[in-house]
């Protein structure tokens, strides 16, 4: 059981949550995540959680045959468990933070790169690519970063490989940035010919991006002037490493 008080923000995210799951309350709610995430009910252990682990919540908390038990939930229960966790993750309802979205078109801006960044929460790299909630798409040229999309990684927790699910997710990227990522998975982003950039710290993700968007601008390294088109004869010519 938890050993110190909800806060007013988790608070609220269960009883939202609550509304979604039908028939069952609140109480039921955070028993049910009390017993299995086996930890405080936090912003940071709500977002930890996955659309598997609430199912199980309710699994072991009633052992009677219910609509919510096992593997046999069907797909308006599933969808109703995926909003659930968006809402305790704090992305949807009263907490959507409107992310400035911008349409875009191929050949709107020349001599750009698309990225996928791992993110939790608004315009932050803060994720590890496996449990990202979602993925912040940019365009990137040397004069405009342009967020065109964002893309939820939820689905990913049914998918039987997840790391070529969130793979496929981003294939049309070819530079991911992540704050970690595991060995056999940055396997399969390279395989994608996708080039992740680890960023252990994380942080603004505009502020990062305005670092690689002044290597476009003066001298990109090699790889990166190999994803912009540049000719073979040309990239080391014009790199200059900074020291």
């Amino acid at each position: 059981m938890t050993t110190q008080p909800i806060s007013n923000e988790v608070a609220l995210r269960i009883a939202l949550a609550s509304k979604v799951l039908p028939d069952v309350s609140v109480r039921d709610l955070i028993e049910a995540l009390q017993v299995n995430l086996n930890e405080d009910l936090t912003e940071e252990s709500l977002s930890k959680l996955t659309v598997t682990q609430l199912k199980r919540s309710f699994g072991n908390i009633y052992e009677v045959d219910s609509e919510w038990e096992g593997e046999d939930a069907d797909n308006s229960d599933i969808a109703a468990f995926k909003e659930a966790v968006r809402i305790l993750w704090g992305e949807t309802g009263y907490c959507d933070r409107e992310l400035p979205i911008k349409p875009y078109q191929e050949g709107d801006m020349p001599n750009s790169i698309r990225i996928a960044v791992a993110s939790n929460t608004g315009e932050q790299l803060d994720g590890h690519f496996g449990s990202c909630h979602r993925y912040l798409i940019y365009q990137l040229s040397a004069d405009e970063i342009r967020l065109i999309d964002v893309r939820s990684a939820i689905d990913a927790d049914f998918a039987e490989d997840k790391n070529r699910f969130r793979v496929n997710l981003i294939r049309d990227c070819p530079v991911l940035y992540v704050v970690s990522i595991g060995g056999p998975a940055a396997a399969k982003v390279i395989q994608a010919y996708i080039y992740p950039m680890k960023i252990e710290q994380g942080g603004a993700i505009r502020e990062i991006l305005a670092d690689l968007q002044k290597a476009i601008a003066t001298s990109p390294p090699p790889w990166l002037a190999k994803i912009l088109g540049v000719s073979a004869d040309k990239r080391v010519k014009n790199y200059k490493a900074v020291g």
